[in-house]
């Protein structure tokens, strides 16, 4: 899978909502678009294009870009690496941790107990 950056899935997440783009439309997408410097982002494009992340296509003098990575594919694909890496592969154990540091609010909890009670449903 592509290693992206936490600075580029900023920008992936920009072409997720909405492509293809130019350059400056992902810089006037980006959350605080304004302190995102035009070079930076350029760089950031460039990176994700090299790595095969996106793809590019020239429309007279501009880019447009386009995501070449699917969003769950990504987000899978990350949330396992974190697991394997600091849990052990198992998903209870950084339940735990976060029930233990006070991270889970009574939402997280509604919705960890909603989907649990989903799995259950679904084993013969």
């Amino acid at each position: 899978m592509i290693r992206i950056s936490e600075a580029e899935a900023v920008v992936m997440e920009v072409l997720w909502g909405q492509h293809p783009l130019t350059a400056e439309e992902v810089i006037a997408r980006l959350p605080g678009g304004n302190e995102w410097a035009e070079a930076t982002v350029k760089t950031l494009l460039n990176r994700l294009l090299n790595k095969g992340a996106v793809g590019a296509s020239k429309e007279g003098r501009r880019y447009l870009y386009s995501p070449l990575v699917q969003r769950d594919a990504w987000l899978l694909e990350e949330s396992s690496s974190l697991i394997e890496r600091l849990f052990d592969g198992r998903v209870a154990p950084m339940v735990a941790h976060f029930s233990q540091h006070r991270r889970l609010s009574r939402d997280d909890v509604a919705e960890l107990r909603r989907l649990l009670e989903e799995i259950d449903d679904e084993q013969p």
